[in-house]
C-alpha cells in the first residue's frame, strides 16, 4: 500500500496499454453482484450498505481486525475477480490489432495465487516512509492490518519478473514502466 500501483496503472494506459485495476472489479462486484451482496449482508448486517452497493471502508475495517473474516471474504471473492480479470484478457487479445500490452493491477497478486495467468509481473516498490507518507495522505484505514496480510515488498520483488521502485515522481515511474514495456516487446 502506498507504493505507488495505482500510478503505475495510470503510467501504463499513457503508453498504450490496455488497463484493468482488480480493486475496480471488487467495486463493481459489490455493486452489481446480488448474490455477493447477499453473503455479504448475510455474514456482516445490514450497515455495510452503503447507496448503490458496498461500504467498501467498513467492510475493510471488519475484515482486516479478524484474520477469519478476511479468509472468508477471500475465498468469496478471489474466484470472482479471477474470472473477470480472465474475461477481460480473453476479450482484450480477440481485438484486431491485439493491444499493445494488458496490465492488471492485483495488489495481493503473489497472495492470491494469480500468477499463473500473467507472462510477466511487475513489483511497485517504495521506501517504508514513503509508502506510509502516500498511504496516510489517501486516508487508507487498518494500515497495519492490511500489511501484515501482505508479502514483504522484498519478497514481492523477488518473485517479480520486473521491479519499479517508486520513491520519486510518476514521471520517472512512467519512465521506468515505458523501459519494461520495451523489454516485453523484444520477447
Amino acid at each position: 500500500m502506498g507504493a505507488g500501483k495505482s500510478t503505475a496503472l495510470a503510467a501504463a494506459s499513457e503508453l498504450g496499454a490496455e488497463v484493468l485495476s482488480s480493486d475496480e472489479v471488487v467495486h463493481e462486484l459489490y455493486v452489481h453482484d446480488l448474490e455477493l451482496r447477499r453473503q455479504l449482508v448475510a455474514r456482516f448486517g445490514d450497515e455495510i450498505l452503503a447507496g448503490d452497493g458496498i461500504d467498501r471502508d467498513v467492510v475493510a475495517e471488519r475484515i482486516f481486525a479478524s484474520p477469519p473474516e478476511r479468509e472468508w471474504l477471500e475465498r468469496l471473492i478471489w474466484p470472482l475477480v479471477h474470472a473477470r480479470v480472465v474475461s477481460w484478457c480473453q476479450e482484450h487479445l480477440a481485438h484486431t490489432p491485439p493491444p499493445k500490452a494488458l496490465v492488471v493491477e492485483v495488489p495481493l497478486l503473489f497472495e492470491s495465487g494469480m500468477t499463473a495467468d500473467f507472462d510477466a509481473t511487475i513489483a511497485v516498490v517504495a521506501t517504508e516512509h514513503v509508502r506510509q507518507d502516500r498511504a496516510a495522505t489517501r486516508g487508507h484505514h487498518a494500515q497495519e492490518e492490511r500489511a501484515t496480510r501482505q508479502l514483504s515488498q522484498d519478497e514481492k520483488a523477488a518473485r517479480a519478473t520486473y521491479v519499479i521502485h517508486n520513491d520519486g515522481s510518476p514521471a520517472e515511474l512512467r519512465k521506468q514502466l515505458a523501459v519494461i514495456f520495451d523489454q516485453l516487446s523484444t520477447t
